[in-house]
């Protein structure tokens, strides 16, 4: 088989030796060859020199003395009258708006009362300037100089008191420590106090819901949770409420919603209800709730405000809702309430919810049981009991506590519901 031999590049006419077909050669104009004279090799100009220059600016120049004799680059102050230049900042491209006085002010405003509303919601929080509301000058620290000078406090009229000790050097100190003790060696040991007087420590049962594990369990639940639902019992729902964990989602969890439901309303009156709703709802929405599987009240109200909140989130693929309170107020009865069976245990007794746990209610909201948690350790035995947070066959001597149980009812009242005589005392 004959082999076909092929041109060599650049054998035809038109064609530049040592050039390839289809390729065009690139002329460096920075090289020395293609300069116009050979009087300016390695010659810089002046715009170069400038530039190099640019690159090797370095601090200030000083003498020996130590006083600077040329600035350094942006730091020479210009002449009255002369042109100056503005130092290059990278903050000049960045994402920044300016406002005046009256617009902050504005924004503080009207801002500052959307969030205090607890029926209003800010929409994408996170494209807000949230911390304009927040005025660094009033809570920044005070430079102590400005409050009490050098001279008034140290110097030779200087304005501070002087502490007063008990001693000035140790061996006074010593010396005083001996008179307390023969002081009090004159003066005899005291006899102990009879057993029977002695006050003894309270009982174990009347610290539950109080333990570090609950605690534990319950900021679980809120870190865990979009919105936390506060269960209240409608028979005493300023003593079941937790102003701790308020106070604690207004300060560090602003961003998540608080609601009430007020349980067990067929317990109290239709008036009574009614006048707790109208209170408790000006500082958050506020339901009824009545949690039974087969007759219940406020169930559709509360699944249509959760099916609102995950509307509000729709960025999220589902969001959680936790139940805090505290024990035996019908957290985990709400929550079959819902689903409309019997998902979590439940009991007449506090404390039967030990950890928490997860339902899932639709496909975007899912429900958080929390144990009962008691915020309020200055409450007395009395009124433990009276709120249902002890159990009563665990209570020491509960015929002790009949007295000042009795004094929180009215008398007509007792006698109504068990149709009893009259009495004077619990015995």
């Amino acid at each position: 088989m004959a082999k076909i031999k092929g041109r060599k590049s650049g054998g035809g006419p038109g064609e530049k030796k040592g050039v390839a077909p289809g390729k065009v050669k690139m002329g460096n104009s920075l090289s020395l060859k293609n300069r116009k004279s050979t009087m300016q090799i390695g010659v810089r100009d002046k715009s170069t020199v400038k530039r190099l220059n640019m690159y090797k600016t370095a601090g200030p120049k000083r003498n020996r003395d130590g006083q600077i004799v040329k600035a350094a680059e942006y730091q020479e102050k210009a002449k009255s009258g002369e042109r100056a230049r503005i130092e290059p900042n990278r903050k000049w491209f960045g994402n920044t708006r300016t406002l005046t006085q009256n617009a902050l002010q504005r924004f503080q405003s009207e801002m500052g009362k959307i969030k205090s509303n607890p029926y209003q919601v800010i929409m994408k929080s996170s494209k807000v300037p949230t911390g304009l509301l927040n005025e660094s000058s009033k809570t920044a620290n005070v430079h102590i100089l400005k409050t009490e000078t050098f001279e008034s406090t140290f110097g030779p009229k200087k304005l501070r008191k002087r502490p007063k000790l008990a001693a000035e050097n140790l061996s006074d100190l010593v010396g005083k420590v001996r008179e307390d003790t023969e002081k009090h060696d004159e003066k005899g040991v005291t006899p102990e106090a009879d057993d029977e007087y002695r006050d003894a420590p309270n009982d174990y049962i009347f610290t539950a819901g109080q333990s570090k594990r609950i605690h534990a369990e319950l900021f679980k639940v809120i870190d865990s949770s979009d919105v936390v639902v506060q269960v209240l019992d409608a028979r005493d729902p300023q003593g079941t409420r937790s102003n701790y964990v308020e106070h604690y989602l207004k300060t560090e969890k602003a961003h998540k919603h608080l609601i009430f439901v007020l349980n067990k309303c067929d317990l109290v009156p239709t008036w009574v209800t009614k006048g707790w709703l109208v209170h408790l709802s000006k500082s958050y929405p506020t339901l009824a709730f009545h949690a039974t599987l087969k007759k219940s009240f406020g169930k559709g109200a509360l699944i249509n405000l959760l099916r609102q909140f995950s509307k509000l989130h729709s960025d999220k693929k589902q969001i959680s809702v936790g139940f805090i309170g505290y024990p035996n107020v019908g957290k985990s009865s709400i929550i079959n309430t819902l689903m409309h069976k019997k998902c979590c245990k439940v009991a007449p007794l506090a404390g039967e919810t030990k950890v928490w746990q997860y339902v899932t209610l639709f496909k975007r909201v899912n429900l958080i049981d929390c144990p009962g948690i008691v915020s309020n350790t200055s409450d007395s035995n009395a009124d433990m009991i009276c709120k249902g947070e002890v159990r009563m066959e665990l209570v020491p001597n509960p015929s002790a506590y009949i007295d000042p149980i009795i004094s929180k009812i009215k008398p007509q009242y007792l006698t109504q519901a068990f149709k009893g005589e009259e009495w004077t005392n619990g015995e």
